[in-house]
């Protein structure tokens, strides 16, 4: 009986732990998908001045946001947020794939790239992606499929560009490490890219200036693009967080601890020949 207790008790702990971590996910994904479409919505006719308080209110809800996750996502972040942002220099003021209404990059869209990442993670890991994540796959394929059809034949602005991100998206959907992240990513981008549009934002050239093929007003495949950037991120995470450990270990045991501290502590009572010698004991 008491064996049973304890188990059962385990079993409760795990359960409450559990849809803590779910309210958590749901509650990032719904604060981002407001925030999206509030943020879009004020800048649609706004200034530059406010367009750049917009990316100061940005900033406070990723680092908001950010609170409770592990050092792994939040290194994951920092990637996709410095990935990210080179990119969009890259493809929008330099190459003029698409153009902002100031011709620039706003002061929201870095941080904006943290939220979005964040948000692909929190819906990955939350129930409702691991207990369905075939059926969610199929869904998000027959209508990305179906977009994708859409772009080449009937939309105003063809989409042949479109068309080849699509592609790329369901590889990285069917053989990606991440399958649930890039699900993620396809719901929120999709959200931010249509409404973006919608309200003049930004907008997509008819023709790409790399292939010089038609491109959609969003592409279809547009969330291929956002995947590259999660995909970068969690390659490349794991090892930011091993460097920035060994950078604070090596700072701590090589310089703070042995020089730094002591000095503070003991100078100018103590010479300094018997700081090295005195400071682990007292620090101990």
């Amino acid at each position: 009986m008491r064996g049973d207790g304890i188990v059962r008790f385990g079993l409760l702990e795990k359960g409450r732990a559990a849809a803590t971590g779910n309210f958590r996910d749901y509650g990032i994904a719904l604060i981002v998908f407001a925030s999206i479409a509030l943020c879009l919505y004020v800048d649609a006719d706004s200034t530059l001045t406010f367009q750049n308080l917009l990316g100061v209110c940005a900033w406070v809800s990723l680092f908001a946001l950010l609170r409770g996750e592990s050092s792994l996502v939040r290194a994951q972040v920092l990637v996709a947020v410095a990935f990210a942002t080179v990119g969009e220099h890259f493809a929008s003021p330099y190459m003029e794939g698409y153009i902002y209404r100031f011709h620039n990059v706003p002061a929201y869209v870095p941080p904006g790239h943290g939220m979005v990442y964040l948000t692909a993670v929190a819906l990955a890991r939350s129930e409702l992606f691991k207990r369905n994540l075939k059926a969610i796959t199929v869904m998000v394929l027959t209508a990305g499929g179906l977009w994708t059809i859409w772009g080449l034949t009937g939309a105003a602005q063809k989409d042949a560009v479109g068309a080849l991100l699509f592609v790329v998206f369901v590889l990285f959907v069917l053989f990606g490490r991440s399958p649930g992240v890039y699900l993620g990513a396809f719901f929120v981008t999709t959200w931010l890219e249509l409404i973006g549009v919608s309200y003049g934002n930004w907008r997509w050239v008819p023709i790409d200036p790399v292939l010089e093929f038609p491109q959609g007003n969003p592409p279809s495949g547009v969330a291929a693009w956002y995947c590259l950037v999660d995909a970068v991120a969690l390659g490349t995470a794991p090892a930011v967080v091993k460097g920035f450990t060994w950078v604070q270990t090596a700072l701590w045991r090589r310089y703070l601890y042995p020089e730094v501290i002591p000095r503070l502590l003991f100078a100018p009572y103590l010479q300094q020949d018997y700081i090295p010698a005195l400071a682990p004991a007292v620090l101990s």
